[in-house]
């Protein structure tokens, strides 16, 4: 399973790809608003910067909700590095566009995901990356891994090539899930992924590995 991390801060990017493990990014309007990232020329160079930092995948989110202007924000998209994957949301036109991304050989990611429905017409259009949010489908009383469950469970039997690409994940348990669960892909905050490092029987065991260790200096010396 791949990781991406959902986010539009430098950072924590760099923090990621230095633990060893980082495949991708994902990001959105409301990421770059919150690293203070507004106006169309800013967020192009954001994602330029980003680009720089990762060799995996950026998908890039369009703000269009038209067929034209998806097509034509895409392109722009597709000229700041070769690793972008645009980002389209599961709409009417975001189907048909990323029917003609895939046509033109652009990698796609069809995000706002929320039933095994959509995910079909994704993977049909030939989406590269399928996003799912678990995290609200949680927020709804229903259950975002059975989702992802059910999504892969019909892509193994159709042959689709499309990723599940599990969005919105919230906790380190959330990854854990969504790996059984038969996601391609993660991505989520990086306090997420920290979170996976974490278990108090490793805090106890280094503790007693550091405390023998001086036990037995102390008696050599």
């Amino acid at each position: 399973m791949k990781f991406f991390i959902d986010t539009a801060n430098l950072d924590q990017i760099r923090e990621a790809k230095d633990l060893g493990i980082l495949d991708g990014v994902t990001t959105n309007p409301s990421l770059m608003a919150k690293e203070g990232i507004t106006g169309t020329n800013n967020v192009m160079k954001h994602y330029k910067a980003i680009c720089d930092i990762v060799e995996g995948d950026v998908s890039a989110e369009v703000i269009s909700t038209d067929f034209k202007g998806m097509i034509e924000e895409g392109q722009r998209l597709m000229d700041i590095a070769q690793n972008i994957v645009v980002k389209v949301p599961m709409i009417k036109d975001g189907v048909k566009a990323i029917a003609w991304f895939t046509e033109h050989e652009i990698p796609t990611n069809c995000t706002l995901v929320f039933s095994a429905g959509q995910a079909i017409l994704a993977a049909k259009a030939g989406a590269t990356y399928l996003s799912p949010f678990i995290g609200r489908i949680d927020d709804m009383n229903w259950d975002g891994m059975e989702l992802i469950k059910q999504i892969a469970e019909i892509y193994g039997i159709q042959g689709y090539d499309t990723q599940i690409l599990a969005a919105s994940i919230r906790t380190p348990l959330h990854i854990v899930q969504a790996a059984q669960a038969g996601a391609d892909v993660v991505t989520c905050p990086l306090s997420a992924i920290l979170g996976l490092l974490k278990h108090p029987l490793t805090d106890i065991g280094l503790q007693q590995f550091l405390a023998d260790h001086e036990k037995a200096k102390a008696k050599s010396n």
